[in-house]
């Protein structure tokens, strides 16, 4: 049984480093849209263009699923409607769900931040104090539920299927 990884985290919290150890140790695809951001646009976002690209990467995250190879999806994933539906989809694939939750003290984020931005500009994007205090206040922390692997509940009002509700949320899913 192919397994996805999901990375769960705030910037700095050492995600990609773990990804990429994972990918090794499990001879997974690893899936990290910065890596592929900067290359293609030079900037974090551009006009909604990281949806678009993270809808495509889960996309192949499902493909690879089916044909057996094990996925690291490094998105960081800050709300638990987003955990909620990558871990329903790989399950619908009959695939195992793994969170890896990184979480990061307030002064440790910032001392990487700063240490990435240094030593690897080319691989990062700039956060500025107010970034960071908005992805702080933003980030749903996973509760004890969520930890213990107990499968998500229902797609939130107004979606019949968490399916769908990615396909809203990651145009290019579908």
């Amino acid at each position: 049984m192919a397994t996805l990884f999901l990375m769960v985290g705030l910037p700095g919290a050492g995600k990609t480093t773990r990804a990429r150890r994972l990918s090794e140790e499990h001879g997974a695809l690893r899936l990290t849209p910065d890596e592929w951001m900067i290359p293609l646009f030079g900037l974090p976002d551009v006009d909604g263009k990281r949806d678009v690209l993270e809808g495509r990467m889960l996309w192949l995250a499902l493909e690879a699923l089916r044909l057996g190879t094990d996925v690291v999806v490094d998105y960081g994933c800050w709300s638990r409607d987003e955990r909620s539906a990558v871990r329903w989809l790989a399950e619908a694939e009959d695939a195992s769900f793994r969170m890896e939750y990184l979480p990061v003290d307030e002064e440790i984020q910032r001392a990487r931040i700063r240490h990435r931005q240094a030593t690897a500009p080319e691989e990062t994007f700039p956060l500025t104090e107010a970034d960071i205090r908005q992805g702080r206040a933003h980030f749903e922390e996973p509760d004890e539920a969520e930890l213990s692997g107990r499968a998500p509940a229902g797609p939130p009002p107004g979606w019949a299927t968490w399916r769908e509700w990615a396909a809203d949320r990651w145009p290019s899913f579908a």
